[in-house]
């Protein structure tokens, strides 16, 4: 009917809209353009998506509309096919909208879900970590439960019998679970370390030689990034010998070493009156540091030890800190901080 429609249109009208469409393609161009201009608009994904997608759409819709202006006898088809289109739409008004409704209803749902595991992550504390670990863990169990279910819903609207897809679903869980042991073992591994409280997510870790802060848990896969900004991704099956940095404080050790012939007891006065400057400079120190006592005698020094206990994994900044001071409160008294040195005995020469 359309087709009949715009072939009784004399061609001046034609004409016209011809320029019509062609100018709204034009147009189309021009604004994706400018959206991909870095100069005028930030480059984000969605701009690009927008951009290509209304650039894709404008030209294919032009020229169907030019075709159909025109009256190529090929768009016949292309009208019945439209027609049959509306029909099938018209009978499932119902499941469309049912459809539409339980998506709708899922994606509000699952950010109900994410943003009430946001606010309970929250709130510092200990237990902090441990409750991101479980949020992020509960956050992928549901987002695909809520899918599947979503799915079923929205085929058995459309009259797909979805007991045998159920059915279908337990033998494919059966054949994977006898064909992809690594990934189950890799699962089974997951639940273990969350649950047993082997790390969680902002915990410094060391595995098989790679240390740094885990940033993510999954049932599957952890992932831990170094302080290079290196991210490694290890399957749970194959954590093993764990290193938890972050389960109790940590604690900052520093040695340094006097000459023999200063005196002991006044180096340690001397690093025990400015120790208590120190716990006030350095928020991350706990307790006062405690001057341990000699440790070694070098070959050309006396090692002494100082330790303080400090928040977890704060004691490198800390241990770097009490470096320099030291240094500075031993030029201040004058004691000597040797360096290596090689005594020569050269024997007398025997009298005549």
């Amino acid at each position: 009917m359309i087709f009949i429609f715009l072939n009784a249109l004399p061609d001046s009208l034609k004409a016209v809209m011809t320029l019509v469409i062609l100018g709204l393609v034009v147009a189309t161009f021009v604004v994706a353009q400018r959206q991909l201009n870095p100069e005028k608009y930030p480059i984000k994904k969605i701009n690009i998506i927008l951009a290509y997608s209304g650039l894709f759409v404008m030209l294919v819709g032009g020229i169907i509309a030019l075709l159909f202006l025109w009256g190529f006898q090929p768009l016949l088809e292309i009208e019945v096919l439209f027609t049959q289109i509306v029909a099938y739409i018209e009978t499932q008004v119902g499941a469309i909208i049912a459809s539409l409704l339980v998506i709708l209803f899922s994606l509000a749902f699952f950010k109900i879900t994410r943003i009430a595991f946001a606010k309970l992550s929250q709130g510092g504390g200990f237990r902090e970590r441990r409750r991101k670990t479980i949020a992020k863990v509960s956050l992928s169990i549901i987002k695909y439960t809520i899918g599947i279910i979503a799915t079923l819903l929205i085929l058995s609207f459309f009259g797909v019998n979805v007991v045998p897809a159920l059915a279908g679903l337990g033998i494919a869980g059966l054949v994977i679970g006898l064909g992809a042991q690594r990934f189950i073992n890799d699962l089974i591994s997951g639940f273990f370390i969350i649950f047993e409280h082997h790390f969680d997510v902002g915990d410094k870790i060391e595995v098989k030689g790679f240390k740094g802060d885990v940033i993510d848990i999954g049932l599957k896969t952890t992932k831990i990034k170094n302080w290079k900004g290196e991210v490694k991704i290890l399957n749970n099956g194959d954590i093993n010998d764990i290193t938890n940095f972050a389960l109790f404080e940590s604690v900052a050790v520093v040695d340094f070493a006097i000459a023999y012939q200063e005196n002991i007891d006044e180096a340690i006065a001397v690093v025990n009156q400015h120790l208590v400057e120190l716990r006030e400079l350095l928020p991350q120190i706990i307790e006062d540091p405690v001057v341990l006592g000699v440790t070694n005698l070098g070959s050309s020094s006396v090692d002494l030890r100082i330790i303080a206990k400090t928040k977890n994994e704060e004691h490198y900044a800390v241990e770097r800190m009490m470096r320099k001071k030291i240094k500075e409160w031993l030029d201040e008294a004058n004691i000597e901080i040797p360096f290596p040195q090689i005594v020569v005995n050269q024997p007398k020469e025997p009298k005549n």
